[in-house]
């Protein structure tokens, strides 16, 4: 917000950002990154003060929608501590964390370090499928396999049906190599 004000009073548009007009436009201002470009859309009937301020707001909003969307680690560990707290009894992660290299997992867990690693993938979708993959890697703190007893744990998640049906949409549609359920159980089963 230090940045909104800053712009605010010295009367200038941020080099990285494109204002397209519209006469067809009447009262909306919305925004979207495109690069290292904000393009921001709005009517022309706007001041240039007023321009200046939805710029302001918006480039705000934005970047709390960013936020939102891509957690740290910090704050990826503090869900998972209390997704655990609150479903699996508290049992704690050595720590959990984003990773860029699982193109075919959603998730794994090393329950002999206690560390847990989700697919940077998973950014961006819904809070609730995130949550389901972090319970998921938890439940390998207390049962490395997927047997019944692994199953009984993940499902007291109540959105533990609806999350995987999504990530089986995910997979099918984007054509990702991903496993389903029992190719995941099968897995493990061997390595276990």
């Amino acid at each position: 917000m230090e940045n909104a004000k800053f712009r605010l009073r010295f009367h200038t548009v941020p080099p990285n950002v494109e204002v397209r007009r519209s006469a067809r436009r009447r009262r909306t201002v919305s925004a979207y990154r495109d690069g290292d470009k904000t393009i921001v859309m709005m009517p022309s009937s706007l001041s240039k003060a007023e321009e200046e301020q939805w710029i302001a707001t918006i480039l705000d909003r934005l970047d709390q929608r960013e936020r939102r969307r891509r957690p740290s680690d910090t704050a990826l560990l503090s869900r998972a501590q209390e997704l655990s707290r609150r479903y699996l009894g508290g049992v704690e992660p050595e720590s959990v964390r984003w990773v860029d290299n699982q193109r075919t997992r959603w998730g794994s867990c090393t329950p002999e370090d206690r560390t847990i690693r989700i697919s940077s993938t998973l950014r961006g979708m819904p809070s609730w499928v995130v949550d389901y993959v972090l319970v998921h890697e938890l439940a390998h703190l207390l049962e490395s396999g997927h047997g019944p007893e692994f199953w009984a744990l993940v499902n007291r998640y109540p959105k533990t049906e609806r999350a995987r049906g999504y990530l089986e949409g995910i997979t099918a549609a984007a054509n990702l190599s991903f496993p389903d359920a029992t190719d995941y159980e099968r897995e493990h089963e061997k390595a276990g």
